[in-house]
Formats: structure tokens, C-alpha cells, sequence
């Protein structure tokens, strides 16, 4: 009874507290679910977090890695390089090559001189030596250049041929004197000479148009690299490699590789004024210092042909075939590269000629303008053309300028000459020009001044690629003549497009030859096993002339031994005969 008297009070509790715990059990349910939700979120965001933290070390590793293979490992592996430069022109072929060094991660030392035209005593690729000179060659060269281009113009004759030939020799050893005395200023100076040794640089580069640089590597024990096409006495394969004078021209002539006989003995006048130089006045010069300041002695020419590698800047496409010796590299062109696009201003003028296309005309680094007279003939016939003119010109301006010519201090020259709607290079025939016009394929008419610029422009015309057009001979009618055949004439395009072909197809680029050969000399202390012994040899032995001497003596002693015993039998059996007759 009393279980029924309590059973209805006690239901309304049952199922309140099987609610309860219903809902505990659903709650904790709840809980642990979300705890477990939780836990994995949670878990996976921190293998997220771990994982882009392992990235991100290695992404920075990667970098760094990458950063210090740029930074430390080329400059690890670079040479230190003492460079001995020539001013002028050639200092910008010597300056694109220390560019490249530079960018290789080598070291630079350039020695220069206080009154250098073209070589500034700070740069971000070098560090420089700087010898005090008193007196500059930039009036020097003034001086003559001018002197040159009247004696030019008046026309050729004996008279102007020696006057020409004193001038030019007379600078030469004028400029070698002070760079010979700027040179016994760094031997005399042992603070400096210690710093040189102390450096312990790797090899000098030097240009041998000057001499001093083989005496510095020569002093300094070090391998020595030119940088050469020309050398203190003219062009480096005569004291180089054999040289016939029967087919190679020697620079100065104007002849080519055929030659008849007068044209032979031309040649070796030519040969006979480049032998007095060297012998008589650049050679004393030389050896007097080397006497004074090298071990034993020595003199120009076999310090220069001591050098390790001659980097020529020339190749065969330019140059005559001819001997050449295991030590030279050719790299003619190498100051070349694909064009890149011109400045805006510049780009629309040149597209303005439409069709007609453009003309460039420069005369160099040594020389900013012709005669009044030639510039206001020349400029009368391009303000006649359908083409534009660009014109590298600082002298007086020509009065009969054409609105279509455009006068510049500076031109980007490379740049223009690789552009698709150039026509004609006028151009005075320096070897950088040259190359550079056989590079983009452009041909050339040439107006020769000095030096080396009529041999230059000879060999393109030989190959009829270009004109040349002496200076007596620059006229109106001469100059529009000459310029409308390479207009108007597509061989001549054709044949420098040939020659362009010719030198591009090599197996590695010139620049890339010269520092691979720079390298080579660095990592191997020289490369003395590329130099012949025939320098060291006298000249009769050279010749093999002892041996032939011996030769003649062994024979003409067998044929007087053959005689005597002749004449022996003769002779006794002439004596016999006359016994028995007795």
C-alpha cells in the first residue's frame, strides 16, 4: 500500500531526473565533440604553422645560399690585376674589357697618368696609380694631327711623304721619352714598388703601344698579357710570328697580299722606316731604362715577345691571312653587342626618312672636325639627299647645313649602326669603327687621316664592301659620287653582310676568348709553354744558316777528297806508263 501510496509523487521525479541525465549525457557528448574539433583544428593550424615555418627557413636558406654564391664566390675566386693602359682610343677598348673583369668578381689596379685625357682617376670597377707627368701628349697630338691633315691636303709628293714621316716619328718617340720617364718614377720610388710586390697581384695587362707595362711585369716577376694590335715599333706580328714581306703588307703601304715586284720593294722601304724606329729610336730608350732597373738587362721587343697571351684585336675576317704563334688570341669585335633601341628624340628622327633610311658620319676620338672648307662641301651634298644625317661634329658649324642633318657632340654609335634602317657609315677607318661597321653589317666610306686608318679601310674596299676617298681628293663631286654608289649599289651591302656572317660564326664570342684567356693566365701562374724558343735563337741559327755553312763544308770536303784521289790515280798511272816507256 504504501508503494502505491507513493508511486504518484515519485513518476513526476523519475523522468526529471532521466531528463537530467539525458541532458548531461548530451552535453558531454557536446563537449568532448567539440574538443575533439578543437584539438584537430588546433592541431592541423600548428602543422600548417610548422610547415611554413620549415618553408620559410628553407625559402631564406635558398637565398642566402644564392646570396653568398653572388657575393663571395666570384670575388673569392677573382685575380688581382694590374692594368697599364694607353690613352686615347685605346683606352676604350682597355675599358670594355676591365668591365667584363669586373663584373667577373676580379680586382683592378689601373696606373694612369695626372694629365690623362680619358682615364679618371676614380671608378667603381677600378682603383688607380697615379703618375705625376709634366707635360701632356693631348697638344702634342693636336699639334700634329693638324699639321698632318694640311700636308694632306696640299696633295701627295716626296716633299709631304718625309715631312709626314719626321712628324710621326718624332711624336712617337716624343710620347714614349715621358712615359719612359714616367716609369723611372715608380722604380725610384721603393714605397711604391713595395706596394706593387705587397699586393701580390696576379698578372699585368698592359697595351704595348706604350712600353712601360712590360717593364713593370718584367720587374715585378709577373705573367703579362697585351692587349695589343699596335706595339712601340707598329704592328705586333712583325716582332711576333714570321713575317714574308713578299705577301704581308707592312702597315703604311697601302698594298694588299698580292704584290708585283715594284710593289715588293715598296714594302721593304715601308719594313726599313718601321726597322729604324725600332732599332735607333725607340729601342735606346727602352734599354737604357731596362739597363738602369732590370736584372741583366734587356731591351722592348723581347719583353714583349716574353708576354704570356697576345689578345689581338683583329681576326681574319678583317686581317690578311697570315703566320701567327700559338700565344695569340684573336678578338676583333669584341667591344661589339646586340644593338639596344635608341633614345626617343633620336629614334624619331631616324624614322622620319621613312624608306630612305639614315646616315651616320664620325671621325673618331682624336679629331672633331675637317678643314672648314671640306665640312661645308660635305654638308652641301647631304642637305641634297633624301636621307638623314646624323653627324658627330665640334668644330665651327658648316653653313650649308641641310634641315636633315643633325649635329651631335656624341652619337651612340653601336646602337646606330645596328639599326635596321641604316645605309652608310662615313667613318675616318680606326680598327673599333671598322670592326664595328663588320659586326652590324653596314658598309663604309672611308676618309682616312692617320696612322693605321688607310690599311684599315683597304681591306674593306679590297673585299668591295667599302670606298675610301683620300682627303686631297674630299670634293663635292667626289664625296656625292662616292656615297650614292653605296646607296644605290646593293653589293656593297651584300659583301659586309657576307663579312658580318663570317666573323659572328664562331664557336665562342670574342669577349668571352679574352677573359677565358685572361683566367687561364691567372689560374696556371703564365703560360709559358704557348711561348716559342725562336726568339732566343741568333739570327744565323734561325736561319739554319751554321748548319748550311757546315753542310757546304762537309760536301765541298768529300768532293775535294774524291778530286785528290783522282788526281792521285791519275797521276800515278801517268808515271807508270812513262817507266814502261822508258
Amino acid at each position: 500500500m504504501s508503494l502505491l501510496s507513493f508511486e504518484p509523487c515519485n513518476r513526476p521525479y523519475l523522468q526529471e531526473n532521466r531528463l537530467s541525465l539525458k541532458l548531461d549525457f548530451e552535453l558531454k557528448y557536446l563537449l568532448d565533440y567539440f574538443e575533439k574539433a578543437l584539438c584537430e583544428r588546433f592541431r592541423r593550424l600548428l602543422q600548417l604553422l610548422i610547415l611554413g615555418a620549415m618553408t620559410l627557413i628553407h625559402f631564406c636558406g635558398i637565398i642566402t645560399f644564392s646570396l653568398n654564391l653572388i657575393l663571395f664566390a666570384s670575388h673569392c675566386n677573382g685575380g688581382n690585376i694590374l692594368v697599364f693602359p694607353v690613352d686615347g682610343s685605346h683606352w676604350i677598348n682597355m675599358k670594355i674589357v676591365l668591365e667584363e673583369l669586373h663584373t667577373r668578381g676580379h680586382n683592378i689596379t689601373v696606373i694612369r697618368s695626372s694629365n690623362s685625357w680619358y682615364i679618371p682617376e676614380k671608378s667603381p670597377i677600378y682603383t688607380s696609380i697615379t703618375l705625376e707627368m709634366d707635360q701632356g701628349l693631348e697638344n702634342f697630338f693636336d699639334i700634329y694631327l693638324q699639321e698632318h691633315m694640311r700636308a694632306q691636303r696640299e696633295g701627295a709628293s716626296l716633299m709631304t711623304f718625309l715631312k709626314l714621316t719626321k712628324d710621326f716619328l718624332s711624336m712617337i718617340t716624343k710620347a714614349n721619352l715621358l712615359w719612359c720617364d714616367a716609369t723611372t718614377q715608380i722604380f725610384q720610388n721603393q714605397t711604391l714598388v713595395k706596394k706593387l710586390k705587397d699586393s701580390q697581384y696576379d698578372l699585368v695587362l698592359a697595351d704595348p703601344a706604350m712600353g712601360p707595362g712590360a717593364l713593370i711585369a718584367k720587374h715585378l716577376k709577373l705573367p703579362l698579357v697585351l692587349n695589343v694590335r699596335w706595339i712601340t715599333s707598329g704592328e705586333g706580328h712583325f716582332v711576333l710570328a714570321p713575317s714574308p714581306l713578299s705577301y704581308i703588307p707592312v702597315p703604311g703601304s697601302g698594298l694588299t697580299d698580292k704584290m708585283d715586284f715594284i710593289q715588293r720593294v715598296k714594302n721593304m722601304f715601308f719594313y726599313s722606316i718601321v726597322f729604324f724606329q725600332e732599332k735607333f729610336l725607340i729601342g735606346p730608350i727602352y734599354a737604357d731604362l731596362c739597363n738602369r732597373h732590370i736584372e741583366g738587362g734587356c731591351d722592348i721587343v723581347s719583353l714583349l715577345q716574353d708576354a704570356d697571351i697576345w689578345l689581338f684585336r683583329s681576326d681574319f675576317v678583317f686581317e690578311f691571312p697570315r703566320p701567327t704563334m700559338p700565344n695569340v688570341v684573336y678578338i676583333g669585335g669584341f667591344q661589339c653587342k646586340p644593338a639596344k633601341p635608341l633614345p626617343a628624340d633620336l629614334e624619331e628622327f631616324v624614322q622620319s626618312a621613312g624608306e630612305h633610311g639614315f646616315i651616320i658620319m664620325t671621325l673618331g676620338t682624336l679629331v672633331n672636325a675637317l678643314p672648314k672648307e671640306v665640312t661645308d662641301e660635305i654638308a652641301s651634298i647631304f642637305a641634297k639627299m633624301p636621307q638623314k644625317v646624323i653627324w658627330r661634329h665640334k668644330g665651327t658649324r658648316p653653313s650649308t647645313l641641310g634641315n636633315n642633318t643633325l649635329i651631335v657632340d656624341w652619337m651612340p654609335q653601336k646602337d646606330l649602326l645596328g639599326h635596321p634602317n641604316i645605309k652608310v657609315f662615313v667613318a675616318h677607318g680606326g680598327t673599333n669603327g671598322v670592326q664595328e661597321a663588320i659586326y652590324y653589317g653596314v658598309p663604309v666610306l672611308g676618309i682616312p687621316l692617320f696612322f693605321d686608318q688607310y690599311d684599315n679601310l683597304l681591306r674593306l674596299q679590297k673585299r668591295e664592301a667599302a670606298k675610301v676617298i683620300l682627303l686631297d681628293n674630299v670634293n663635292g663631286p667626289n664625296f656625292e659620287k662616292a656615297i650614292k654608289e653605296l646607296l644605290y649599289n646593293d653589293s656593297y651591302r651584300q659583301n659586309m653582310q657576307r663579312l658580318s656572317s663570317l666573323h659572328r660564326d664562331q664557336p665562342m664570342p670574342p669577349m668571352d676568348q679574352a677573359t677565358f684567356w685572361i683566367e687561364y693566365v691567372i689560374r696556371h701562374k703564365g703560360a709559358t709553354h704557348l711561348r716559342t724558343q725562336a726568339y732566343k735563337l741568333p739570327w744565323y741559327s734561325y736561319h739554319c744558316l751554321d748548319v748550311l755553312v757546315v753542310l757546304i763544308a762537309v760536301i765541298m770536303g768529300l768532293l775535294f777528297l774524291v778530286f785528290a784521289v783522282f788526281r792521285f790515280l791519275f797521276c800515278r798511272g801517268g808515271r807508270n806508263r812513262k817507266l814502261k816507256q822508258y
